[in-house]
């Protein structure tokens, strides 16, 4: 990994830096991040000449080579100073919280109009909303693309950034050209790397974020860091973790709950973590608890199902959104919670 003394390689530089190591065969991945930007040496690094060679050029600050299997997700990665900004807020700096729905119904356009309003009122900063619907029964309702004219039109009447799942290439550029700020990558593909690279091809130069949860049979956190590293590996570090729960399901719960490994993640990563409460627990009464137990554990933000009438609702938001008077209350609480943990 390459870091320039400046903010950045001028185009001549940079040139010489990739013919320096295509001769070792490997290939530069610039990753552009917000205070300074990186060059990502690709392939087999560990030749000392080359790396003496690259630390002999004027402009170089160092050459840092980071044994990890995520080099570029790596907490000791000088990516570790980027920063990523949605909504108005800096992740890490205060809390964050996304909020909606968890399935648009394109009949029913007013309740999403409704719920991205109130969860505005309740002090959310980004709105989410389930465009296309991952189902287990093939005749379950699987979202509509007019639902992403909804999104957007609720983006606009708010002002709200907004996160929407995408699950193959046709989506991606669907969600990309609507202008959709934040791209979320569900449970199911979690470690689907085509899907990944798709996703880090089409937002690099971008400042589009990806939101990606953690998958339903996902063993050890390397597991996890490294599906992030699929799309930070193409130039654009936006990527938030957000542990939501894995299976096997504890007795009660939808899933079994993984907060807890919000402090395990940040040992070992520098990407911001946002917890997903409503999926880990699969019903409303349980989410209060659920959020702020994620906040004790260090969590930056959280992910939340909310409806104005969540028994009107389509897909989970019957079972797990809670009402926007208990986001508020929430939020409130969790804000609380964040001065204490971070002192």
């Amino acid at each position: 990994m390459i870091l320039p003394k400046g903010k950045e390689l001028s185009p001549l530089q940079l040139a010489e830096v990739t013919a320096v190591v295509a001769e070792f065969g490997c290939r530069i991945q610039p990753i552009i991040g917000a205070v300074r930007s990186i060059y990502a040496i690709v392939g087999d690094e560990r030749d000392e000449l080359m790396i003496n060679r690259l630390e002999g050029l004027a402009y170089v600050d160092r050459v840092d080579r980071i044994q990890s299997p995520f080099k570029l997700m790596d907490a000791r990665s000088d990516l570790a100073r980027h920063m990523i900004r949605i909504g108005g807020v800096t992740l890490g700096r205060e809390l964050f919280v996304i909020a909606g729905q968890c399935t648009i119904d394109p009949k029913n356009p007013n309740y999403f109009y409704e719920t991205a309003a109130a969860v505005k009122e309740a002090g959310a900063h980004a709105l989410r909303g389930g465009v296309w619907k991952p189902r287990s029964n093939p005749y379950s309702f699987q979202g509509d693309d007019k639902s992403l004219d909804i999104l957007m039109e609720a983006s606009r009447r708010t002002g709200l950034p907004v996160d929407a799942e995408v699950m193959d290439e046709h989506q991606l550029r669907l969600a990309l050209d609507a202008g959709v700020h934040t791209l979320q990558v569900g449970a199911r593909n979690a470690l689907n790397y085509s899907l990944l690279q798709q996703i880090g091809r089409a937002i690099a130069g971008r400042d589009t974020a990806v939101l990606l949860k953690r998958g339903l049979h996902m063993g050890p956190i390397a597991e996890f860091v490294s599906a992030a590293e699929y799309i930070v590996s193409f130039g654009n570090p936006n990527v938030i973790l957000c542990p939501r729960g894995t299976a096997p399901t504890l007795d009660g719960y939808r899933s079994h709950p993984d907060e807890s490994i919000v402090p395990l993640l940040k040992e070992r990563t520098w990407a911001p973590v946002v917890v997903d409460p409503s999926h880990s627990v699969g019903r409303a009464s349980y989410v209060p608890a659920a959020a702020l137990a994620a906040i004790a554990y260090g969590a930056d933000g959280l992910c939340i199902e909310s409806h104005v009438a969540p028994s009107h609702g389509l897909g989970d938001d019957p079972k797990q959104a809670v009402t926007p008077e208990v986001l508020k209350e929430l939020i409130g609480k969790a804000r609380q919670l964040w001065t204490l943990v971070r002192g």
